[in-house]
């Protein structure tokens, strides 16, 4: 054979191999990686290719699934009262990829869920019916907590203690996610990107603040659990005004005529005074008051709902006059509506927090449970006396001290209010905080509530937490007793 010819074929014949060897690669070891690429146009195809499951409230779906023209995506997703369930749903958009549930469970609303595969299906490679996703929301308090936030701007979140069980997520302003579930949305989501008030934001869980005076709550069970103090109505140690350690700076009490000098715990929850809490922070020092708040879920890097919420803070590395400010909830505390729900749901749990989670079971198209999240799966946070002993307290609150407008008739309510400074030196609106807890004196039934008012409109003197925050969780307890 010519010596040409030979080294020709050789050469063909190294070409051919190396192509099986990329085709081999690529179909063995590539394959999942380029179906998995965001900018695989089929798996967007596919994902729209039928009617989309959905998420469920109370048994009905507050989603649906809308056929679509001209278009190679078959189907866009829909939503029943979208702005009622937008902090609870997220949004679903052909354009805009998915946040919250419908983010999570995208797999199985879509039918591509390998779960879901027959053994046949598996095989055949045929789209399976999509699953549901069932919800734990109660919609008669979702909608109280809806209507009574209006429109401030804010968040409210309800528990139920001894399951866990979130029975409202409430973020406003809200929005309508069937504005941006389809390709030619840019109007509308270029419009929700530039509101100054971020109503894409879910403030429930993706917003933490200066929980202000709600802290308190916190500083008390750790006083309790260490020891500090014997019971409530043990009087405390505590000079009235009450100037920070090492310092000039007089820290003093929003009632000045309160009586809050070495006020027992009881009373100082009551007026909420400053300086009995400040005090107690410093006393027990920075380390035991972060312990006590991480057993509530404070500083937990994950905590999911199964929604991520944000990381609440409580800080390090401070110098006695920061710990005594993180005592009524300032400095860099920070904590989110969920977080602040989770409080008095330990207290009016017995001292144990039940796992918050807002989704029940994930089922596939026939209802059969693909994942089930159980209920009152509990951790001991503090002793059944000091919750006993809390909850008490937290009624004087609402009987006799600053919560008054949280009172439910045929029903113990206990809460706690805060007004969180905002902005270098109080420069901004404040925040009004609430967090409370609820039980039918007749039926057993039992509620935690936290509400944040970020901004009301309402004048800066008229800010706080029993005018602004307290009527909105009154609303959301009665709500949940009611049904």
């Amino acid at each position: 054979m010519n010596r040409t010819i030979r080294r020709t074929s050789v050469f063909c014949l190294l070409l051919v191999l190396a192509l099986l060897m990329r085709a081999t690669w690529l179909q063995a070891y590539q394959a999942k990686a380029l179906a998995d690429d965001d900018h695989n146009r089929r798996n967007t195809i596919a994902q729209y290719a039928q009617p989309l499951g959905d998420i469920i409230v109370a048994g009905s779906p507050v989603t649906g699934s809308k056929r679509t023209a001209g278009s190679d995506l078959a189907y866009k997703r829909t939503y029943t009262e979208g702005d009622l369930y937008a902090a609870v749903t997220g949004y679903g958009s052909q354009a805009y990829g998915s946040t919250q549930l419908e983010g999570i469970y995208s797999h199985v609303l879509d039918g591509t869920d390998d779960r879901l595969k027959n053994p046949l299906g598996a095989l055949t490679r045929e789209q399976s019916a999509p699953g549901n996703v069932l919800t734990t929301i109660d919609p008669d308090v979702q909608k109280a907590a809806y209507e009574a936030l209006g429109d401030d701007k804010g968040a409210a979140v309800a528990i139920d203690p001894a399951t866990g069980r979130i029975l409202a997520m409430v973020s406003t302003p809200s929005y309508d996610p069937s504005t941006i579930s389809g390709t030619a949305d840019g109007t509308a989501w270029q419009k929700l990107l530039d509101d100054p008030d971020k109503p894409l934001v879910n403030r429930a869980l993706r917003q933490p603040l200066a929980p202000g005076s709600t802290f308190k709550l916190v500083v008390a069970a750790a006083a309790l659990e260490d020891g500090l103090y014997g019971s409530v109505d043990e009087r405390t140690a505590s000079p009235n005004p009450y100037t920070l350690p090492g310092t000039s700076t007089v820290l003093r009490n929003e009632n000045s005529s309160a009586p809050c000098e070495n006020a027992t715990l009881r009373t100082a929850l009551q007026y909420s005074c400053n300086n009995v809490f400040a005090k107690a922070a410093v006393d027990l020092g920075q380390d035991k008051v972060r312990a006590m708040a991480e057993k509530f879920g404070f500083n937990a890097e994950k905590l999911d709902v199964p929604v991520r919420a944000s990381k609440s803070v409580y800080p390090a590395g401070m110098d006695r006059p920061q710990t005594a400010l993180t005592g009524i909830g300032q400095f860099e505390v920070t904590a989110t509506p969920l977080q602040m729900a989770m409080v008095p749901a330990v207290l009016a749990n017995g001292g144990e927090l039940a796992a918050p989670h807002m989704v029940s079971s994930v089922t596939d198209a026939e209802g059969d449970p693909l994942q089930e999240f159980p209920d009152g799966d509990t951790k001991r946070v503090v002793s059944a006396s000091t919750a006993e002993q809390l909850r008490s307290a937290m009624v004087t609150v609402v009987e006799e001290g600053t919560g008054t407008n949280a009172r439910i008739a045929g029903a113990e309510v206990g809460g706690k209010t805060g007004t969180a400074q905002n902005g270098v030196g109080n420069s901004k609106t404040p925040y009004a905080w609430f967090t409370s807890y609820a039980k039918d004196l007749s039926g057993g039934k039992e509620v935690a509530v936290a509400v944040v008012v970020e901004d009301s409109g309402a004048a800066r003197s008229e800010v706080s937490g029993n005018g602004l925050a307290a009527p909105i969780a009154q609303k959301m307890m009665k709500a949940a007793l009611a049904d």
